[in-house]
């Protein structure tokens, strides 16, 4: 099979010849250019042949043209940190402007796509997209995103409408510069942070316009972020696949089978078992993975974005493990 082939079947439920993996990370550095970024995701899928490539630009990429101030430090995850954000009042919600995402940084993530695609036009791409809630979050702090949905609901609703707008139209965008689907990230919907009351109102009607601005989609992937998550309030999204971490929160994969019809992305921690156990270990958390689903409606993934360091060694083991 394609990987192509292999992703589809994987969705639909239908025998594949061994199930799909993919692994995706940051590329701190190269992130900062269209051109480097892209180099990076194509070397990066040319070396592992990955049955989707999950492309992954800058973190807080989404807040850089509102005023977001980030810069990198070295880390695991390759993340940025942020050192300032343009929202401090409530009343800058209402102050944030549209967006042209054709331009800025939003620009510049299509034209690494499109960059991507021309390279590689075989295997299934998928463009990173986060949510609205998990959008405001950066752009306020996560902290005090939550006191203005609980002290100043009305100012956080204008800002959520404009920030969906703006996220909806880049997932449009998206698709239009040669990503087969959207791999949509919510980091807001964990009971840690909220309640499911208060995802209900701020999170969920959000996250649906931007899901369907990708209604053309061939794959749709939800990321539920975090620890203690709302998986079975969200198990409704119009998408073919969700990711968690199952290794390190409820559900387990074999748990999530019995409660979301569509497709499971996970079975490997990326830290624990990726980062330091002996290729053995990885090869045998793989296996129970697959063991867990039955090998159906399975994409093995880690649970988020592996780190940076982790070596070749550890990542060929999980394909080891699958092809063997």
């Amino acid at each position: 099979m394609t990987s192509r082939d292999r992703i589809r079947a994987a969705i639909s439920g239908k025998p594949v010849d061994r199930v799909p993996v993919a692994f995706w990370r940051h590329f701190p550095g190269d992130d900062q250019r269209a051109e480097s970024l892209a180099a990076a995701h194509v070397n990066f899928q040319k070396k592992y042949q990955w049955d989707f490539l999950k492309v992954t630009p800058a973190s807080g990429y989404y807040g850089d043209d509102w005023g977001l101030r980030a810069g990198y430090k070295p880390n695991r995850e390759g993340t940025r940190h942020y050192t300032d954000r343009p929202i401090k009042k409530p009343a800058d919600w209402s102050r944030l402007k549209p967006l042209d995402v054709t331009g800025g940084a939003y620009g510049r993530e299509l034209h690494a796509l499109r960059l991507i695609r021309d390279a590689l036009p075989e295997p299934l791409i998928v463009s990173t997209v986060f949510s609205p809630l998990t959008i405001a979050g950066t752009l306020s702090g996560p902290e005090a995103s939550l006191r203005y949905l609980r002290e100043d609901p009305d100012e956080l609703h204008r800002g959520l409408e404009l920030i969906t707008d703006v996220t909806a139209r880049f997932a449009a965008e998206t698709l239009a510069s040669g990503a087969d689907g959207i791999f949509f990230a919510t980091a807001a919907a964990t009971t840690g942070y909220l309640n499911v009351e208060e995802y209900e109102e701020f999170g969920r009607p959000y996250d649906l316009r931007v899901l369907e601005a990708a209604a053309g989609s061939e794959l749709r992937i939800l990321h539920i972020h975090g620890i203690g998550i709302m998986f079975d309030q969200l198990t409704d999204y119009p998408v073919d696949a969700i990711n968690w971490h199952d290794r390190r929160t409820a559900p387990t994969l074999s748990e999530a089978r019995h409660r979301f019809s569509g497709c499971l992305a996970g079975g490997i921690n990326e830290l624990k078992s990726l980062s330091s156990g002996t290729p053995e270990q990885i090869a045998d958390e793989a296996r129970d993975a697959i063991a867990q689903t039955g090998g159906t409606r399975h994409i093995v993934a880690a649970g988020c974005t592996i780190p940076i360091d982790i070596t070749e060694e550890r990542i060929r083991a999980v394909r080891a493990a699958l092809e063997g």
